[in-house]
């Protein structure tokens, strides 16, 4: 079985991949374009833990397309390396970090200088997946004939404030930052 670090050797940096996406790229690069880091000791901080992050991903998540913007920017910013692995493309490696069961995306792994795996953070902020709930709440029940077109409408209207709403990528900084501060204590 191969380990954390083995994949995140064989995974595209997240520059190459941002570049490389097929779906939601535009909407990926308008956040990390728009995104600015947070005047606080964050990244300096981070350049002392000798760390690096292998997200799993697939470009066609909305989560992912607002999540991996902020965390590219949080890396270059400490100069911590990051790379990708698709979750779709080796299922092993999801399904050692399951979220409630399921294999939500995106899921930041942090990795020790050893290539240990001393923490994650995915796959998302509480306080965005609150605002989520919150929405599918209003959707009707599965079975109603409805459903899907109510549930695509949901996913437009989230990824729409994730593209827009500057204070949802405030609450992915705030968080993973949170995350990665409180590993390994």
């Amino acid at each position: 079985m191969k380990t954390e670090q083995q994949y995140f050797e064989e995974g595209k940096t997240l520059q190459t991949y941002m570049e490389e996406m097929s779906t939601l790229k535009e909407e990926s690069f308008s956040v990390y374009n728009a995104f600015q880091l947070p005047q606080d000791e964050f990244a300096e901080q981070l350049k002392t833990q000798n760390l690096h992050f292998l997200i799993i991903t697939e470009d066609w998540c909305g989560d992912a397309m607002m999540i991996n913007p902020v965390i590219r920017k949080i890396a270059e910013a400490a100069d911590v390396e990051v790379r990708v692995a698709l979750r779709d493309q080796d299922t092993n490696l999801i399904d050692r970090h399951l979220t409630n069961g399921g294999r939500a995306i995106p899921m930041v792994l942090i990795l020790n200088n050893e290539g240990e795996l001393i923490g994650k953070w995915g796959p998302r902020a509480p306080k965005v997946q609150e605002i989520v709930n919150e929405v599918r709440s209003a959707l009707p029940p599965k079975e109603d004939p409805s459903f899907p077109e109510k549930q695509k409408e949901v996913i437009k209207s989230l990824q729409k404030r994730y593209m827009n709403e500057s204070v949802l990528w405030s609450y992915v900084y705030e968080s993973f930052k949170e995350t990665v501060l409180n590993t390994g204590k």
